[in-house]
């Protein structure tokens, strides 16, 4: 009986872990909540329910696809968001339109690190504990970009630093690379809530920030870790199954540099079975960073 506890104990710990690592820290409310609402709520000094202000609890959240958003310089697109009064903002075309102003005004990565941090035009913000930018070597030959922070680099401030961070670590350190030979960062700066998807205004609106962190940075070779960050950064819908260990163009000011897409280390560690194509990437990786200058 003691050894069935033991079993069932050991069982339940590693639910937790997995729910922890997952980023499962929200509690879950028996009714939907809409948060917008209720923040809208508070900015007229009404209470959430009050006559006329019924929350809506049965709506649809309506998805935006990144292809209908209007970008800056067409008609109807505003030049900057009104700042958020209560801690909350709506993801819209100001947004992204203040987001591409901000990115595209820092001279530097130290500049757009300060831009990231004072930008309030994303929700995201306002629901994580820290912005991520980056952590490694900026003037390293090799850049790396994921897709979002999880629950440990919202806690700590950079990428890649829980489970998934210390499998990248070895399979770095596999190819005879580091942090310190490498530079890392995220298409979005901000962890979404409980590892959600961003939406795709969401992800519109981080995009600015990403694509100057690149053309900043100006590494060699640059490598998406997982396919969200592909299909942002390579401009593509294919699968990462179908698109990982192919080298593609990244345009970069007046050249481009080259761009390759491999599995994400968290995918690693629900399948690892996945390694050996993850491994023949990281191989094509060590080639092209070891290669002279000139070589393709």
């Amino acid at each position: 009986m003691f050894r069935a506890m033991n079993i069932a104990m050991r069982e339940l710990e590693d639910i937790l872990r997995f729910q922890a690592d997952a980023g499962l820290d929200w509690a879950i409310e028996e009714e939907p909540v809409d948060r917008f609402a209720a923040a809208r709520a508070a900015a007229s000094g009404l209470p959430a329910d009050a006559p006329g202000e019924a929350p809506n609890r049965t709506a649809p959240f309506t998805q935006t696809r990144p292809q209908d958003i209007r970008r800056p310089g067409q008609p109807g697109v505003a030049a900057a968001p009104a700042a958020p009064a209560n801690g909350f903002a709506v993801p819209d075309e100001a947004a992204v339109a203040a987001a591409r102003e901000a990115a595209r005004s820092a001279p530097t990565l130290e500049a757009l690190k300060a831009a990231v941090e004072a930008f309030e035009g994303c929700n995201l913000k306002f629901t994580a504990k820290s912005t991520v930018f980056a952590d490694g070597n900026p003037a390293a030959p090799l850049m790396l970009v994921g897709e979002a922070p999880g629950r440990d680099e919202d806690l700590v401030g950079l990428p890649f630093v829980g489970r998934s961070g210390q499998l990248l670590d070895r399979m770095l350190a596999a190819i005879g690379l580091d942090r310190t030979s490498v530079y890392i960062s995220n298409v979005l700066p901000w962890r979404p809530p409980g590892n959600r998807t961003p939406t795709p205004f969401e992800t519109e609106i981080c995009r600015p920030f990403i694509e100057r962190h690149i053309e900043l940075a100006n590494p060699k070779l640059l490598v998406c870790l997982g396919g969200a960050s592909a299909k942002v950064l390579m401009d593509t819908t294919e699968g990462i199954l179908r698109l990982r260990g192919q080298w593609r163009d990244y345009p970069l000011g007046a050249t481009a540099i080259p761009v390759m897409a491999t599995l994400h280390p968290a995918y690693l560690l629900r399948q690892p079975a996945a390694k050996r194509y993850a491994w023949r990437d990281l191989l094509s990786v060590r080639g092209r960073v070891t290669a002279p200058p000139g070589d393709g």
